[in-house]
């Protein structure tokens, strides 16, 4: 009951009364007209007919349904889009040749045998292609199954699903939900039509907007109302501009003018009303949203990428032993064969059936070609055609790991991450830039109340973690001071300070150690000091600067307070434009002045009188609000109090208080200041209190200007409210400072610290304001004090100009004097910030400008972009990516990061609390970003380093294979004779090599997860490509080479000359194939299992596994019918298998093969070791419990984190360095004081007796 009259009472005040500036400014009388001029021309033609939705469900009104799709194929798309990307990719095709070629003579091997590989790889990967798509088109449906109350008939509103609705449809919204379309606003629960909106998913704003409905319609404000509403609305037509609308309102034979104010965006927010009205303008893909919104881009990794050439590279060697082959054997078949009478080649004379025409000499280029054509289905090998179905599955089964991990689940929000599409995999292993946005990625919205500065004495005992973790680190006292700018009353405030200092700290072994508060922490008020707390402040000096501090918080604001049948204590909850309002409110609540009702010209408080030691309800009338806005930078409330005086409430930007000082309302400045270089150095965000009293007859004159100002209609409003305001809004005295955290996500600044030190570059997007990225860039240490900044921004004067010459010239001359003053200080290792805003950013991404602006960015040790639009991020993310040529990755949480989400080539979305647009556009979706540190340094190393060992195995195996196809064809002087049954060579790919590499590829691992992130560096192995260069690639083909050299010239050399049977039978093709294959698989299985670091017992059965399938395949095949198994029946247990020769070649061969590689991991991990190798060899070494207090195990760990200049590690060693400079200057203050004492001066000058 006390909740819904609460609700009654809300509803009942008009706040356009109480508002002065642009967001509810009436039209223009340039605006009005402008609108009717334009509508019904081209570009301003749509004609919506409100409340009648049948009439657009045909032409000439038809318009989409509010459905949305975000899948890339559709049921008759699939099959031709899918078979298109399967064949782009170069082995594809020339598979796809081959297998066209089998179906004529021209193949050496048999149709099922080249087809059954291609189609069993293609229809994997279609397979999880499918999948994919099918996860984006449930997802959809998700979205698209929302409910939303709609209009029907006779006043009556239902639950519409979302995809259901259509152009014309009436709906209710109620509060915290989602718009489901663009709606025009009719009315809202307050009785002027105001509502509050957050468009934080659309812009990345976290301040609510303010919309207003036409007062036409603002009788419409119950359901029954809209059972006769009829109404016709003609606007422009759909288009991706979220800040501009242009139409009119027929409503009752009149006809009114629409504005932005009145649109309310499809994926914007509902906040702090209780419902709307609205009707659907735009639905589906025409909304302002889904138009800013881009279809997810084909993206490729690195290693896909370079894998393209190496297929390349391994054609050309296919294309030239081809050649060697085709011209080897038309020459053979000129000089040699033609005298070979048992060939009975044929001649000219010969009949056409007769004719061979892969050795004919009468026609030595057509069997030259054919030869050609023949050779390169024969090497084919050389290229292996399950190369990329094995990544497909084992980048499948990657994501499978990834999104099971439980170190990867949020117990908050009960989500995990989940890898959205396997093709990036491993190219979370090679990021070097992370481009984040703010709002929701870094931190929660929420704001707590932290710290303040009152009359030159600083509140709030609870110690950063910053200084912490560097009193810990010099294992010494340290002690927080203040000191006091004020002589006069020394003694008391000493007092105070002393109090304050000893309460954090906490004996341990002898040493003073600073200790974190474990109180539990109400919501948006973090706040510990007995100074103030429990209504002590009544103790403290300046206690009416205190208690105005006070009124001050409870009276200058917007918010509304709100009763709750849940609370069980008479503490209220508020709400409020910003959540930085809502802060204060809840902080002045906690200190004893609660705010609890408001009427349209009455503010009600609660006091804590210090002289009754009681609480007083005190009426505050409210004669003025002049709101906040960016330009202004300030708020002010003018209130008279019970007795008459009136008095000006001030709150806003430090320096622009501090500028609207009197010249006797300085008094705490000085202090104020040092105070708030503290908190910003502690990433806090502060504002400054002040207030003045005004006469009465002052009051009067002042109050009929402003009345005048607010009353004009024109361009001119603006500039008369504002020097309004500046006429009432100085000779302000100082009361202090409030500092508010906008509270980071749990783990943010650990995570940065962590990705920092493995060498990732950080830059923080943003549309916030430039002083609220700065501070947030402090708390989560992109930021630290002694870090020198460029600011880039415009001068008000070019910005008036709007001359984009003028403009370039002054943003080229900044950026050359950062870039000079960066080279100039360059060797003193000392780190550089740059914070640009969006206006200047517009100037120094163009083409003129953005050349030198990268230069300097990229060589700065953080980078923070302000008021930077979704277009602006999109564009950064371009140029950077395209500038350095490094992988960039992008994270965000809202719809304005789709762009630069999809941009970037790795795009991670945070599925927070603001809607699943940036989610679908995502790769990679995090419950929250400190997530991103395991997901790079654990999951990307190891992915990268599989998927690399994985490629570079298959090019090994495949050459060592395919060459020896190519040698027995120069032995046997290009005959034509194939070395291989044809399922053999059918199952060499598919069976007998594939389950190894795939384990490899899943479960490889060259360190544990815990020693990845102990030692970060190691993730630097992927960004400079250590494991898939140019130079391993060649080692491996190498490697190959040689293995293929070694499998056949044994085979052939020891089994030529020597009798293979107990009869005196040689090896005859069929068991020198079997013999020679039987090598082949032994060697490729034994290599990998040199090659892999980290077995599990599914390694160990894969790979001892595939060579004894080998023999029980051998077994069985030979064991079908001679009409199906051909010359191999009986091939294992009659000719090879009770052969010793047989076995003992294996052995040779197998050793001799794989000693190259042998010797040179022995060199390498001897006299040239990497990173993991030493990192091996420790773990072998050392007992899991003594690696934490082992000397060199923690000089490793020490020397693996990168040296950086940003995140936490870098904030602690400057702390470090500037808490060792206070302490010696504070030892020299005590030895000068000492030594100047009179009591000193006596003792050095009475000798001893």
């Amino acid at each position: 009951m006390a909740a819904a009259t609460s609700r009654r009472r809300k509803g009942k005040i008009r706040w356009s009364n109480l508002y002065s500036f642009a967001c509810l400014r009436p039209l223009t009388s340039e605006e009005r007209p402008a609108g009717r001029d334009v509508i019904g021309q081209p570009g301003f033609s749509r004609v919506v007919f409100c409340n009648e939705p049948h009439l657009h469900k045909r032409k000439p009104y038809k318009y989409p349904y509010n459905n949305i799709s975000t899948t890339k194929y559709n049921v008759l798309t699939f099959l031709p889009r899918a078979l298109f990307e399967q064949f782009r990719r170069v082995a594809n095709f020339y598979f796809l040749l081959a297998a066209v070629f089998s179906l004529f003579s021209l193949a050496p091997f048999s149709r099922a045998s080249l087809i059954a590989p291609l189609v069993f790889v293609v229809g994997i990967s279609m397979l999880k292609e499918a999948v994919e798509d099918w996860h984006r088109f449930l997802q959809d449906l998700d979205v698209n199954n929302r409910t939303v109350k709609a209009h029907v008939s006779n006043g009556v509103f239902v639950d519409k699903s979302w995809k259901k609705l259509l152009v014309g449809d009436v709906v209710k919204v109620n509060k915290d939900e989602y718009f489901p379309s663009d709606l025009l606003l009719l009315s809202s629960s307050y009785e002027d039509g105001v509502c509050y909106v957050e468009t934080m998913n659309l812009d990345g704003e976290t301040n609510l907007k303010i919309k207003r409905c036409l007062e036409a319609s603002l009788c419409l404000n119950e359901d029954e109302e809209f059972s006769q509403f009829k109404a016709t609305v003609r606007c422009e037509d759909p288009n991706p501009n979220l800040y501009t609308f242009v139409g009119n309102l027929e409503f009752k034979k009149e006809s009114y003018p629409l504005s932005p104010s009145q649109l309310l965006l499809r994926d914007s927010k509902l906040r702090n009303t209780d419902y709307i009205y609205g009707v659907v303008i735009f639905s589906g893909r025409d909304t302002k949203a889904v138009r800013n919104s881009t279809r997810s881009p084909s993206k490729r990794s690195r290693i896909e990428r370079k894998m393209d050439y190496i297929i390349y590279l391994l054609f050309s060697m296919l294309v030239l032993v081809s050649l060697v082959s085709s011209i080897g054997s038309s020459l053979f078949l000129k000089h040699d064969m033609v005298d070979w009478w048992y060939l009975q080649l044929p001649d000219s004379s010969s009949s056409e059936e007769d004719d061979d025409h892969f050795f004919n000499p009468s026609k030595l280029v057509q069997s030259a070609v054919l030869q050609f054509i023949r050779a390169l289905i024969l090497y084919g090998y050389l290229i292996p055609i399950s190369l990329y179905v094995s990544i497909e599955v084992v980048k499948v089964l990657q994501t499978m790991l990834i999104n099971k991990d439980i170190e990867l689940y949020d117990e908050v929000t009960c989500k995990s991450v989940q890898a959205r599409t396997s093709n990036l995999n491993e190219e979370l292993g090679q990021v070097e830039m992370i481009l984040s946005d703010k709002t929701g990625t870094l931190t929660c919205n929420q704001m707590e109340f932290r710290k303040c500065s009152i009359a030159g004495i600083s509140y709030g005992g609870d110690i950063t973690e910053v200084d912490l973790a560097a009193s810990m680190r010099m294992n010494a006292d340290f002690e927080p001071f203040e000191f006091s700018m004020d002589e006069t009353d020394r003694a008391t405030r000493s007092f105070e300070l002393y109090e304050f200092s000893v309460s954090g700290f906490s004996a341990q072994n002898g040493n003073a150690r600073l200790l974190k508060s474990e109180e539990p922490v109400i919501k948006g008020f973090n706040f510990r000091d007995d100074r103030l707390m429990n209504k002590n402040w009544i103790n403290g000096t300046n206690l009416s600067d205190i208690t105005m501090f006070f009124r001050v918080m409870a009276l200058c604001h917007t918010g509304i307070p709100i009763e709750d049948d849940s609370h069980k204590t008479d503490k209220l909850s508020y709400e409020a434009e910003s959540p930085e309002e809502v802060s204060f409110l809840i902080a002045s609540q906690e200190f004893g002045f609660q705010f609890f009702r408001r009427t349209q010209s009455l503010i009600f408080v609660k006091e804590f009188d210090p002289s009754s030691m009681k609480e007083v309800e005190r009426e505050y009338k409210l004669l003025n609000l002049l709101e906040f806005s960016s330009s202004r930078k300030r708020m002010s409330v003018i209130v008279s109090n019970e007795d008459g005086q009136i008095f000006l409430l001030c709150k806003g930007a430090d320096s622009i208080i501090f500028d609207r000082l009197a010249d006797n309302g300085r008094t705490y400045e000085q202090a104020t200041t040092l105070h708030l270089s503290s908190y910003a150095e502690d990433g806090l965000r502060t504002l400054a209190f002040a207030y003045r009293e005004i006469e009465a007859a002052e009051y009067e004159r002042w109050n009929t200007i402003f009345t005048q100002a607010k009353a004009t209609i024109g361009p001119e409003r603006e500039e008369l409210l504002e020097q309004a305001s500046e006429m009432i809004e100085k000779d302000l005295v100082l009361l202090g400072v409030v500092a508010v955290e906008d509270k980071l996500q749990k783990g943010v600044p650990e995570c940065i610290d962590k990705l920092a030190q493995a060498g990732l570059k950080i830059w923080l997007l943003t549309g916030d304001k430039r002083e609220t990225a700065i501070n947030v860039g402090f708390a989560c240490s992109l930021l630290r004090q002694d870090m020198m900044q460029f600011h880039l921004s415009l001068s008000r004067e070019a910005e008036s100009n709007s001359q984009v010459k003028a403009m370039e010239e002054e943003i080229l001359q900044q950026i050359q004097s950062s870039y000079k003053l960066l080279c100039e200080e360059g060797n003193n290792e000392a780190p550089y910030g740059l914070i640009i805003d969006g206006k200047a950013l517009e100037i120094a991404l163009r083409q003129d400008v953005k050349d030198e602006f990268l230069q300097l960015a990229v060589n700065c040790a953080s980078v923070i972009c302000c008021r930077v639009s979704p277009k602006q991020k999109a564009l950064i993310t371009r140029l950077v990516k395209q500038y350095t040529g490094r992988t960039t990755l992008a994270i965000g949480d809202g719809a304005n990061d789709v762009g630069m989400i999809q941009e970037a080539d790795i795009g991670v979305g945070i599925s927070g609390m603001e809607g699943m647009q940036a989610v679908m556009a995502s790769d990679f979706s995090l419950p929250q970003f400190r997530f991103l540190e395991r997901l790079l340094v654990v999951h990307g190393h190891w992915c990268y380093q599989r998927i690399s060992k994985m490629v570079l195995y298959f090019v090994y195996k495949n050459v060592a294979f395919g060459l020896t196809l190519f040698y027995y064809e120069l032995y046997t002087s290009f005959s034509g004779e194939v070395l291989y049954d044809d399922w053999y060579m059918t199952m060499f790919n598919v069976m007998l090599t594939s389950l190894p590499v795939i384990a490899l590829g899943v479960l490889e691992q060259d360190v544990s997860s815990d020693i990845c992130l102990q030692f970060p560096a190691l993730y630097q192995q992927g960004p400079r490509n250590v494991h898939f260069s140019w130079s391993r690639i060649v080692g491996w083909i190498l490697n190959g080479v040689v293995t293929s050299l070694v499998i056949f010239l044994a085979n052939i050399y020891i089994l030529s000359p020597t009798a293979l049977q107990q009869n005196g039978f040689v090896a005859d093709i069929d068991s020198l194939g079997a013999i020679t294959y039987t090598c082949v698989i032994w060697t490729v299985n034994c290599q990998i299992a040199l090659f892999t670091s980290h077995f599990t017992w599914i390694q160990h059965l894969s790979i001892w596994g595939s060579i004894l399938l080998w023999y029980i395949f051998l077994l069985g095949y030979g064991a079908l019918p001679p009409n199906l198994s051909g010359n191999t029946f009986q091939l294992l247990i009659e000719v090879i298998g009770p052969t010793p020769l047989y076995w003992m070649i294996t052995v040779l061969v197998v050793v001799v093969s794989l000693l190259p590689y042998f010797v040179h991991i022995v060199i390498q991990r001897s006299f040239y070791p990497m990173d993991d190798h030493i990192i091996q060899e420790m773990e072998k070494r050392l007992k899991k419990d003594d690696m934490r207090d082992n000397q060199m195990w923690l000089r490793e760990q020490r020397n693996s984190q990168m040296s950086t200049n940003v995140g936490f590690s870098a904030r602690v060693e400057a702390k470090v360095v500037s808490f060792s400079q206070q302490m010696q200057q504070k030892k020299v203050s005590i030895c000068r004081s000492v030594t100047n004492s009179p009591i000193y001066r006596s003792i050095t000058r009475t000798p001893f007796s």
